[in-house]
């Protein structure tokens, strides 16, 4: 089934690496369906089942997750009718377009991209060599992420600050292989959320799955309560002054409370009068009211996997009808078949 061109595409991944977090749902669920909502892009959501090959080495976890996280945008309000949700291991041309764009990606480009650059840095800093524990997935990584982005001609890639890089890098290779063969492929721009584009975690750094800080949305809400209770804060009383700004509570609060209760509370702060525990409280009655539903309809989907699959198997012939396209032009410019 081919998509309607009248708009333009916006495209979101997440990669199955864990339990889907507030993280996951600030800082790239919430803002890539109120995209859908505003009805200004064609929206395309994939699981990265694929990318979490560079952490997951268990067949059994990785399926599990890949549900998890489709059940996760479904319960969160994605409309399969009009959003395209698949499993990028359903979409074979993905990873031929990637081995197109590999030609095209300089290392020098690679070499510079965070998550690489990120575990040269520590295993330099561990006295060990620099690309001790580096996969060539690892390493290639942005290529694929390329592939992902430009696979889809999307015009638009919802993201924070942290992933703005990978935007970046499909967009350089597009340009590079559009010097090559002329306009085949689309180069896209990153959207950056600002009101999201660091989720802090519970001990203040960015929200992570690797610094098991984070809050998961579909934890009991006896649970949820307890996590947010120990998130990290200083030692001022409640009658002192407090900078909102650089308090973890008050930025996750601001992130779900109503614009209203957000500037009081920022009142109170800054001029003495609220403890910490009364924050915790309330942001913990504002998080388990706002996933109230969607814990019910996750475990709904949960229990009864039929629908995932089918809404699965849907996004990726509706994918690939897109993705064929594209592969098709890159194999006329580049000589590559008849």
């Amino acid at each position: 089934m081919a998509e309607p061109a009248s708009r333009p595409v916006a495209l979101t991944g997440i990669k199955p690496s864990g339990s889907p977090t507030l993280g996951n749902y600030l800082g790239a669920i919430r803002p890539a369906l109120a995209l859908a909502l505003a009805r200004d892009y064609r929206p395309f959501y994939f699981i990265a089942d694929y990318h979490a090959l560079t952490t997951i080495h268990d067949g059994d976890e990785l399926r599990e997750l890949t549900y998890e996280i489709a059940a996760t945008w479904l319960a969160c309000g994605l409309d399969p009718q009009d959003g395209v949700l698949y499993r990028q291991s359903d979409v074979p041309e993905i990873f031929e377009i990637a081995w197109i764009l590999s030609c095209f990606a300089p290392k020098g480009l690679l070499n510079r991209a965070h998550a690489y650059k990120a575990v040269v840095d520590a295993n330099e800093q561990a006295g060990r060599a620099p690309d001790d524990g580096v996969s060539a997935g690892l390493f290639n990584y942005p290529v694929l992420m390329a592939a992902d982005i430009l696979s889809f001609e999307a015009a638009v890639v919802p993201v924070g600050l942290d992933q703005k890089q990978h935007v970046e890098i499909a967009r350089d290779v597009a340009d590079a292989v559009n010097a090559a063969y002329g306009p085949v492929l689309r180069p896209p721009q990153p959207l950056l959320e600002k009101a999201a584009e660091t989720i802090p975690g519970t001990d203040g750094r960015k929200m992570s799955k690797s610094y098991d800080n984070t809050l998961p949305i579909f934890a009991e809400p006896e649970d949820l309560t307890r996590r947010v209770k120990r998130i990290v804060t200083d030692s001022r009383r409640p009658e002192d002054p407090k900078d909102p700004e650089s308090d973890t509570l008050f930025r996750l609060y601001r992130l779900v409370a109503p614009p209203d209760a957000t500037e009081a509370l920022r009142a109170r702060y800054e001029s003495g009068g609220v403890g910490y525990g009364e924050v915790k409280e309330d942001l913990a009655v504002l998080l388990n009211d706002l996933l109230v539903e969607p814990r019910q309809r996750y475990a709904a989907l949960m229990a009864d996997r039929s629908e995932i699959d089918g809404v699965l198997e849907s996004g990726a012939e509706r994918a690939r009808a897109v993705a064929s396209g594209v592969l098709r032009r890159l194999r006329r410019a580049a000589g590559i078949g008849r």
